[in-house]
């Protein structure tokens, strides 16, 4: 696997931006590019799997080697010595070229953008949508899969649920999906399972008051 084959799907993509765009769409822009590559190789799990122990072992543990591959300063051909020096026999070839695409480009200092639209488009293709639910007490794992259930009629996909308790949650429960706020009052699939969790929400807070009147009380 060459570097060619990023380039080719790269410059398809260069004629697209114009002057002013965001890094969210330059990331996306590079993230469908290499998940094209990788999936005609069969390495796309493989090599996401390494873009992220790249980020978790090398670059958040070692902020200014991250600096020093995003600086403008240095040159390409500099960082392509570093690139080769620290990550060649570590990672695959295809992923190697990867980096060093970037480097070209001049986008190392987005590599983190990178990575994350890299995750969100191959989510994407699988049908995975990420859902964010904020409760007001913790679900139990029956009530979780029932949760999971009517997600999967609502977004016509297979949910990826991320749970955060907070007791101010007015109505028991808030579900985010992308930028769109479900209101379970207003949702028939919803409105047996909203019950059972403010049920539950309020059985903790009145739990929560007793436990504290009893330890006043002692």
């Amino acid at each position: 696997m060459t570097s060619q084959n990023f380039d080719a799907q790269d410059s398809r993509f260069a004629a697209e931006f114009a002057g002013d765009v965001t890094v969210e769409r330059i990331a996306a822009v590079y993230a469908e590019a290499f998940l094209n590559v990788t999936e005609k190789s069969g390495e796309t799990e493989s090599a996401i799997a390494e873009l992220d122990a790249i980020v978790d072992e090398v670059l958040k543990p070692h902020p200014r080697f991250a600096e020093i591959l995003g600086s403008n300063i240095i040159s390409h051909e500099e960082k392509v010595g570093i690139i080769d020096r620290v990550f060649k026999g570590r990672v695959s070839q295809l992923v190697l070229n990867f980096l060093k695409v970037l480097s070209r480009r001049g986008r190392l200092d987005i590599f983190l953008p990178i990575v994350h639209a890299i995750h969100e488009e191959f989510d994407r293709r699988r049908g995975i949508v990420p859902v964010r639910v904020v409760t007001a007490a913790p679900l139990d794992e029956k009530l979780s899969e029932q949760l999971a259930t009517r997600l999967r009629g609502l977004i016509q996909g297979e949910p990826r649920v991320s749970y955060r308790v907070d007791p101010r949650v007015i109505g028991g429960i808030v579900i985010e999906i992308g930028d769109k706020v479900i209101d379970a009052s207003v949702s028939a699939q919803l409105e047996r399972l909203k019950k059972q969790i403010i049920d539950r929400s309020a059985h903790e807070i009145q739990s929560r008051r007793d436990r504290l009147s009893h330890s006043t009380g002692n």
